[in-house]
């Protein structure tokens, strides 16, 4: 691995088309910064698989990122933030930042006292952490936070299944559960979901207020390489899109997020 400099991509990766809202949150935020974006497409969703496969590929990831001369890592994916993170941080440079898309959102929802009844919807892998509640209510003692698996959302979304009758009425029985009544903020906890924020929001209309990751944690990476020195000079960015496996979803998804503008590099780690 080479010496970083501000010139150095940031590194992302997903299991699969979840990150690239983070991924494009942040290029929005910094389009001159170059990205290099993984998704593991091979072994999605990340939401059902075991926490040492997880940490597995993730593992293996990183190190892929690494050798790209990667400046920082994102981890865009809850299921990896909330089982893989400490993993990476092994693995990674003290000079490189780690960020994951769980503490940004918990420094966010807590800097306000008004949110005290908080609800968390995303994978089976995330919640059985708990890792929201208990980060939560470290910073905010006051805060019940009610959290809900919603397993067939992530896939849903992979195979194109939203903004219609049939992902709303999905999403509609989610959020009709108990855990999720009379809670004034829902996060989305998981990068799929921005791609049915709108549908959630026509299930609560005004009165549940949605917090939605890619945005806050794209302003933390910026931070994050502002105070390093980081942010980078070029005049223009060069992105690299990587994925383990073909699927039309995700094909479709960098279209819509980067308007035409990316080759998809297929590139197996677990066989290179």
């Amino acid at each position: 691995m080479a010496n970083i400099s501000a010139s150095s991509p940031i590194g992302i990766f997903d299991s699969g088309i979840g990150g690239l809202t983070v991924a494009n949150a942040i290029h929005e935020l910094m389009p001159k910064e170059s990205l290099i974006y993984f998704g593991d497409t091979a072994h999605l969703p990340y939401g059902d698989k075991s926490s040492s496969a997880i940490k597995s590929y993730s593992k293996k990831i990183s190190e892929f990122l690494l050798n790209q001369n990667c400046k920082i890592i994102v981890i865009a994916c809850n299921s990896a933030s909330s089982t893989a993170y400490d993993t990476v941080r092994k693995i990674v440079p003290t000079s490189i930042p780690v960020i994951n898309v769980i503490d940004p959102v918990v420094d966010y929802i807590t800097k306000t006292k008004k949110r005290n009844r908080i609800g968390v919807i995303g994978t089976k892998a995330t919640i059985k952490t708990r890792v929201y509640p208990k980060r939560i209510n470290q910073k905010n003692k006051t805060a019940k936070v009610n959290s809900l698996a919603t397993p067939l959302l992530a896939p849903m979304i992979e195979e194109g299944f939203f903004d219609n009758n049939i992902s709303q009425t999905i999403i509609n029985n989610y959020l009709s559960k108990k855990p999720l009544s009379n809670i004034d903020s829902l996060i989305l906890a998981c990068t799929h979901y921005p791609l049915i924020e709108k549908e959630v929001k026509k299930y609560y209309g005004s009165k549940v207020f949605i917090v939605n990751s890619a945005n806050i944690v794209a302003k933390k990476v910026r931070d994050v390489l502002k105070k390093k020195k980081l942010l980078t000079l070029a005049k223009r960015a060069k992105h690299h899109f990587y994925i383990s496996d073909y699927t039309s979803s995700f094909d479709k998804s960098t279209k819509i997020f980067f308007k035409g503008k990316i080759k998809l590099e297929k590139k197996n780690l677990w066989k290179d």
